[in-house]
């Protein structure tokens, strides 16, 4: 057995196993890998990923895709915790081994059942991580390879997932934001291009919220301000790969031909920094606000008729409640008057005035760019038709590069 101190990093630690096994070794090799950040994402998210910190802790925020397997739950993290702090190390790594003990088998079918359903092959492959990289993944990391798994474990865990996101926002990317006002169906016109084989990122999809007071209705609970920056930068690193396959060039390259190519561009939609409880992180957006807007020009009463399809259909109640959260800045006669309609049945009325307001709401932040002149491309569209605006936008472009 290797002592080398060059060695440690990749074996399993001293306490755990002597409490686990009876053997009193300095150090036992393992045949668990441990992989950096990069490398895992290099992975691809091809093999399961077992996060084993608390439940807490992962409804909280996790890597996207990850699945939890507690080695402590909530109250038992808390009991281990507070032995360590007022007690001892070696207690609270005892309280935390007799917890564990009891846990063994079922962790093992656990990841039984997780390995059958994900890989549907003999493949017996898995990530394991915890908060650091410490000894909760260290633990489950070695009960795995024993029975027989191929283990590989984060290098700091789930916190350098997390400083790999946040890096993520500080990069400059080939950005175009696609712009209009509300009713537009700029979400469907964003999907479009994306069957049009264009590289996207639908924020308000990842936000659980379409944007505005009612942007709510009808979608589940949104996810954590944490979680929302994870999923971001995820999506930033998946398009950015997305643009390099399509053009088969580095992230300058693709950079470069982004400024006229509809394929080695990332679409977002225009929206607010803030998406309902959460907030586009403040450096990101800031290199949205500088990027080329394409803008769909659409007529005041085809988009009103594109709003009262949509969010006509929803709950009374709901969006009474959406138009009293901005009734100060809505006005009272106004919020009165919306509210009068909406009781009234009469729908176009009642969207008629906050389509007004919200009108004047995007106009505002449109004009708050620096620059806009030469960041503007306005689009003329006749309706809200998906795929008869996102040929136009294809055409556009075409005409800039020609031009």
């Amino acid at each position: 057995m290797s002592t080398c101190s060059n060695c440690k990093e990749n074996l399993i630690p001293y306490e755990w196993f002597v409490r686990s096994t009876n053997i009193t070794p300095q150090y036992v090799e393992m045949a668990v890998t441990r992989i950096d950040i990069e490398t895992f994402l290099s992975l691809d998210f091809q093999h399961p990923i077992i996060d084993v910190r608390s439940e807490g802790e992962f409804a909280h925020a996790h890597i996207p895709g990850a699945v939890s397997m507690p080695l402590f739950n909530n109250e038992e993290r808390k009991v281990v915790g507070t032995a360590y702090k007022q007690q001892s190390k070696q207690q609270a790594i005892k309280l935390g081994l007799a917890i564990f003990g009891k846990k063994m088998v079922e962790m093992v079918e656990f990841v039984e059942r997780l390995v059958g359903e994900q890989r549907g092959t003999s493949s017996k492959t898995v990530v394991v991580h915890c908060w650091r990289g410490g000894m909760r993944s260290g633990g489950v990391s070695w009960l795995l390879d024993m029975y027989g798994f191929k283990v590989y474990t984060i290098i700091g865990g789930y916190k350098a997932f997390r400083l790999w996101g946040l890096q993520q926002f500080e990069n400059d990317y080939p950005i175009k934001i696609l712009g209009g006002y509300t009713g537009s169906g700029k979400t469907y016109a964003l999907q479009e291009l994306k069957q049009q084989n264009a590289t996207i990122i639908d924020l308000e999809d990842l936000a659980k919220h379409k944007g505005s007071a009612f942007g709510n209705i009808g979608m589940p609970t949104q996810p954590s301000q944490e979680m929302f920056e994870n999923l971001l930068a995820l999506e930033l690193k998946n398009a950015v790969d997305n643009c390099r396959i399509m053009n088969a060039g580095s992230i300058d390259e693709v950079h470069e031909a982004g400024t006229n190519n509809v394929s080695s561009s990332i679409w977002l939609e225009d929206e607010s920094q803030r998406i309902g409880l959460v907030n586009i992180p403040s450096t990101f957006f800031k290199k949205m606000r500088n990027k080329p807007v394409y803008f769909l020009d659409i007529p005041f009463e085809e988009r009103l008729k594109h709003i009262v399809s949509g969010y006509g259909k929803g709950d009374k109640q709901e969006i009474a409640g959406a138009i009293i959260r901005i009734q100060k800045r809505l006005g009272g006669l106004e919020t009165k008057t919306a509210l009068n309609y909406l009781v009234e049945d009469n729908l176009v009325e009642c969207f008629r005035i906050l389509l007004k307001y919200y009108d004047k709401q995007y106009l505002k932040g449109l004009h708050s760019r620096e620059n806009l002149n030469d960041l503007l491309n306005n689009i003329d569209c006749e309706t809200v038709d998906a795929v008869k605006n996102a040929k136009l936008i294809f055409a556009h472009q075409i005409e800039k590069v020609n031009a």
